[in-house]
């Protein structure tokens, strides 16, 4: 396999993605590695953090290749490039932007462009999407992540919004191949309070969570 596969196939095995972000970015190591101690391998960094290639570069210099890091909320092929070359594996984005899509694949980088409507989601598979993230899950949830899933069975969506403990079974019956998980992972207060234990001890709850949906799923 490609490199690029063996991360696609990384995250498609775990099924969570962890997205991080804060008014500021100096606790976000910590962040990653309580997330990482918890047993979550897929950490993305958003680049509404405050200064993100820099906690990007850190948390890559802390973790390795412990984990697959990557960076979200990329709007343009320019923080694309910057985000690939400060050590992001995959890159995530709440739109559809071809030039994004079509850099990622340049550099063998695994891309999740963002698409909520039927033509947005084909679209975005069209433009070269490995993943296409269903943004913001939380409005249709998911019965609309199933009527998604129907028509469009070839594409690999993963929800983001409104997936949490309660939720995620859900959308994965209704067709998730990965869930994107945010404050619900990450929440407020724990951050707000650097309570990393806490942190950590919901990422092992998500992560146990996963395992049983998926032994349930094989019977």
């Amino acid at each position: 396999m490609t490199n690029k596969e063996q991360q696609l196939q990384r995250v498609l095995d775990e099924g969570l993605v962890a997205i991080i972000r804060a008014p500021s970015g100096e606790q976000l190591v910590e962040v990653a590695r309580a997330l990482h101690e918890g047993g979550i391998g897929v950490i993305e960094v958003t680049f509404t953090v405050p200064d993100a290639v820099r906690v990007l570069e850190r948390v890559r210099d802390a973790l390795g290749d412990d984990i697959l890091l990557g960076a979200g909320s990329v709007l343009d092929a320019e923080t694309a490039r910057i985000a690939i070359l400060s050590g992001a594996e995959f890159v995530v984005s709440p739109v559809t932007r071809r030039d994004v899509v079509t850099l990622c694949n340049r550099y063998g980088k695994v891309v999740m462009p963002g698409a909520f409507t039927p033509t947005e989601v084909l679209d975005a598979w069209d433009a070269g999407a490995d993943v296409v993230k269903v943004f913001p899950a939380e409005i249709g949830g998911p019965k609309h992540l199933k009527a998604l899933a129907g028509p469009l069975p070839q594409v690999r969506l993963l929800p983001t919004g409104g997936v949490n403990l309660d939720t995620m079974q859900d959308f994965f019956a209704a067709g998730a191949c990965a869930v994107g998980l945010g404050t619900a992972l990450v929440e407020k207060d724990a951050l707000a309070a650097g309570d990393m234990d806490r942190i950590r001890k919901q990422a092992a709850r998500f992560v146990a969570k996963r395992k049983e949906i998926r032994e349930a799923a094989a019977g």
